[in-house]
């Protein structure tokens, strides 16, 4: 009789880990990632050097090497998703990725619906012309003028600010390609991506006429709420461990010939 009640009351012991167990993964981002042993990442990769497919077709980038060295920090298998920009939010918003790592600013617009990690990379926006463009030296110069950049990225953002019209387009490539033909006047973008496009394209007709003069801060970002608290601070761990043992600067150097980890 005195087994048959310790075995129960074992058996209900067990019982209520478990269930505790399921509530903690259930509720909690961190251990719903451990449990499956994968950080599922949204990124465009189509943006070099941030993420993009080389020669052989395989996904690779600064923040391609970023994520996955933040995946071996957490103990757990990196897994991207490839998707346009205006998909990366819907996907964290919807819970189908758990965080994104493509060279997203840290806005207040953003701040207000989205956490961020700690920074780790600062860079600033480049405005860009064709080279034989006479029209535009400053951003002030937008007014009036077309520009083209991703639907809900920061750029756009700052060339409607100024008074652009806003063409809306994927990538890089496709914006250049946009001012080349004469279809926009200008694009806006990382001073980085289009200083790396400019070494594959050197006898690209585009130029550099004003870039801002603040650095935005590159972070990643999370959906709010209490369930992704624990992960807030374990990823920031992680990014601050990866930032003082040089690991963020040698990527940076590796991938845009300069360290952008510093402010």
């Amino acid at each position: 009789m005195k087994r048959q009640v310790h075995m129960a009351l074992v058996l209900a012991a067990s019982l209520a880990g478990l269930v505790s167990c399921a509530k903690k993964a259930d509720g909690d981002l961190l251990s719903q990632i451990q449990a499956r042993g994968k950080l599922v990442i949204a990124t465009e990769g189509e943006w070099s050097p941030w993420t993009y497919h080389d020669e052989h077709d395989k996904l690779v980038g600064f923040d391609v090497e970023v994520a996955e060295h933040l995946a071996q920090k957490l103990g757990v298998t990196a897994v991207f998703a490839e998707t346009s920009w205006d998909g990366i939010f819907a996907g964290i918003d919807s819970k189908r990725y758990d965080i994104a790592a493509n060279g997203v600013e840290i806005t207040e617009e953003r701040s207000q619906k989205y956490d961020f990690s700690i920074p780790y990379g600062y860079i600033h926006t480049a405005l860009i012309t064709r080279d034989d463009n006479s029209t535009i030296s400053d951003f002030a110069d937008l007014k009036g003028k077309r520009t083209t950049n991703s639907l809900g990225s920061t750029y756009a953002s700052l060339a409607e600010s100024y008074g652009a019209t806003v063409i809306t387009i994927d990538t890089l490539d496709e914006t250049l390609q946009l001012v080349q033909h004469g279809r926009a006047d200008a694009t806006l973008n990382a001073d980085v991506s289009f200083y790396d496009y400019m070494n594959v394209h050197p006898d690209a007709p585009f130029k550099v006429v004003a870039s801002t003069q603040e650095a935005s801060h590159v972070a990643l970002p999370i959906r709010k709420g209490a369930e992704t608290a624990t992960f807030r601070v374990a990823v920031d761990k992680a990014l601050g461990e990866l930032l003082a043992d040089g690991t963020i600067s040698a990527l940076s150097v590796k991938y845009f010939g300069k360290d952008v980890s510093k402010n």
